[in-house]
This record gives C-alpha cells, sequence and structure tokens, in this order.
C-alpha cells in the first residue's frame, strides 16, 4: 500500500513501492480522465492527467537515463530504473538513537541499533534550567559521538560496495555527524531526500529499507 501525506503548499505526497509503481500509475490515469502527457527528466517525472491532477515523481537515485516528452502514460523508463536491484547504506539518526546497516530489495542485510540517554528539555528558569542544559548536551555529545562511531566502522569500510546512501531521522543531528570528516565519503554518497523516522529502532531499520527504495510521487492540481 503507498504511504501518504500532506505536503507544503498543497498536495499529497505518496511513497509507493518498485513493484506496485506501474499499477499505480495505471490507476492514477483511469482515475483522472486519462494522461495527456508525459515529462521524463533526469531527477523527476511528471505526469499530466486530463482532469489537470499532475504526478510528480521523484527519480530515486538518478539520473534517469531516458529523458523526454511523450504523448499518453509513458512511465516504463522509471519503473525499470526504480526496479533495478541496489544494495544500499542506510543511517537513520535522532538524538539519543540510531539505527544504520545495509539493504537491498528492501531488507536489512546487516545492522547496528543503539540508544543513550538524552533527557528532554525543561521548562524551568535559572540556574537549574543552565545546568540541565549542560547535562544534556553532554549525553546528546556522547550520542552523536556514538552514532559516528557505528557508522565509520559499518558503513564507511563498505561504501565501495554500495550504489548508494540513504539518510532519515533528525536533520539537526544530521548536521551534527556532518562535522566529524570521517565521515565525508558517506554523506558525499547521500541521496537528497530524508526519510522522516520516529525513534531510531531495528524495526525503523526494516520499513526505512522498504522507503528508501519507494518512489515519492507528489499530486498536486494546477
Amino acid at each position: 500500500m503507498a504511504r501518504a501525506r500532506r505536503v507544503a503548499g498543497g498536495g499529497t505526497a505518496v511513497e509507493v513501492t518498485p513493484d506496485r509503481l506501474a499499477g499505480w500509475f495505471t490507476r492514477f490515469a483511469e482515475r483522472n480522465d486519462g494522461v495527456r502527457s508525459t515529462e521524463l527528466a533526469e531527477h523527476e517525472v511528471r505526469v499530466f492527467a486530463g482532469n489537470g491532477i499532475t504526478a510528480t515523481a521523484t527519480v530515486p537515485f538518478g539520473p534517469l537515463a531516458v529523458t523526454g516528452t511523450r504523448d499518453g502514460l509513458a512511465v516504463e523508463p522509471l519503473v525499470d530504473h526504480a526496479l533495478v536491484p541496489r544494495l544500499l547504506a542506510l543511517l537513520l539518526v535522532r538524538v539519543g538513537g540510531h539505527s544504520l546497516g545495509l539493504a537491498r530489495g528492501g531488507a536489512v542485510l546487516l545492522s547496528r541499533t543503539d540508544r543513550h540517554l538524552v533527557q528532554g528539555r525543561t521548562a524551568a528558569g535559572g540556574w537549574s534550567q543552565q545546568r540541565f542544559a549542560r547535562r544534556r548536551a553532554g549525553q546528546a555529545r556522547v550520542a552523536l559521538h556514538a552514532a559516528a562511531q557505528d557508522a565509520v566502522e559499518v558503513l564507511v569500510p563498505r561504501l565501495s560496495e554500495v550504489d548508494a546512501v540513504v539518510l532519515g531521522g533528525d536533520r539537526h543531528a544530521l548536521g551534527e555527524l556532518r562535522a566529524d570528516h570521517r565521515l565525508d565519503p558517506l554523506f558525499a554518497r547521500a541521496e537528497p531526500r530524508v526519510l522522516e523516522i520516529p525513534e531510531p529502532r531495528r524495526s525503523v531499520l526494516d520499513d526505512a529499507a522498504e522507503r528508501a527504495i519507494s518512489v515519492e510521487v507528489v499530486l498536486s492540481r494546477a
């Protein structure tokens, strides 16, 4: 089943697994008075329905080799591209926890997951609040250092084997990890899309492995 969420500026984004992508676009055409044309670009495919709805798919692991504008529904190049088996490095990080590993075809092949105590924010004021903030910052540094160390040990040595890197979690936490230059080769391979995830656990990594190969399609009306 495709995952759906609202996007900023209007419209709905859905995540469609590669094996369901052709059928999803066929049903899109049936529900929206057919398809007038399809625009294939290196990093984006736009399908224009007869009733004014546009489906814009972001090409995962681009660029797309076949480009151009075609009459009617012509998403075969996108479907073929999405179905190519790829070995992915996954790095999911939030303050206080991380999960990472390698995945192929939506299945995790190896992984490492860890959690660290990072206390929540407090509404207290004055000296107590400052002391609490320092303690929390220290706990966050320990947690992020552990995430970086696991990524260095598990993912970086295998980068020559992987086809792409997919990130997920808190963008601020990921930004902190970028300051660790041992991870420069990892972030250099990262896909633009960052998965939104809950607190990283092994089960969340399994879910992210499937989402990582899914194609995100945004539905909007001109």
